[in-house]
């Protein structure tokens, strides 16, 4: 019974792990990912369509972008999703194509940024927090309904917290590492 609480939070705290870490990866570096895109939605016939949805996106080197559309009338579209998406870059289109430099970052940028990455791992910890919270209500109605003893409880509670700083620790070593690539010229 407790085992089986002791599996469901480390699904959950390993989702809250997997959501901080896509959230560090929508944060610009100076290089060029298609992860940067993600969250871009294009007004697509009046629909808000995810970019990817709308066109092939390529990183021909570390500081260039394209975005290839399916339809050429869409350039206009992506081109106005980028511009309001607050990524700090300039699109530019030939026609065919929209292409996007991206500019290395500059310091106040990059404390900007770190400043980001911290919030986002603070999120991260506080859902960690939330499901430790869960596990030990979990454990301690067990006990309350005698399912297990006092002593038993106290010994779950206490491998719950090890649980928990063992994602917390894996958050914060992810934040240090996006800092570290953010703050490297």
């Amino acid at each position: 019974m407790v085992s089986e609480v002791y599996d469901e939070m480390k699904e959950k705290m390993q989702k809250a792990l997997e959501a901080t870490r896509k959230d560090f990866s929508t944060l610009r570096t100076g290089r060029a990912t298609t992860s940067l895109l993600d969250g871009i939605k294009v007004d697509y016939y009046g629909t808000p369509t995810p970019l990817q949805q709308v066109g092939t996106i390529a990183t021909p080197d570390a500081t260039t972008m394209t975005i290839q559309p399916w339809e050429a009338t869409m350039i206009g579209a992506i081109e106005k999703a980028i511009h309001g998406s607050n990524l700090g870059v300039t699109p530019s289109n030939d026609g065919q194509m929209v292409r996007i430099n991206i500019p290395p970052l500059t310091e106040e940028r990059r404390k900007a940024l770190a400043k980001q990455v911290k919030k986002f791992a603070e999120e991260g910890r506080v859902a960690v927090r939330n499901v430790r919270r869960q596990g030990n209500e979990m454990i301690k109605s067990f006990e309350k309904s005698k399912d297990i003893t006092e002593d038993e409880s106290k010994r779950a509670q206490d491998e719950v917290q090890k649980i928990t700083d063992s994602f917390v620790k894996k958050i914060d070593e992810l934040a240090e590492a996006k800092e570290n690539e953010l703050m490297t010229v």
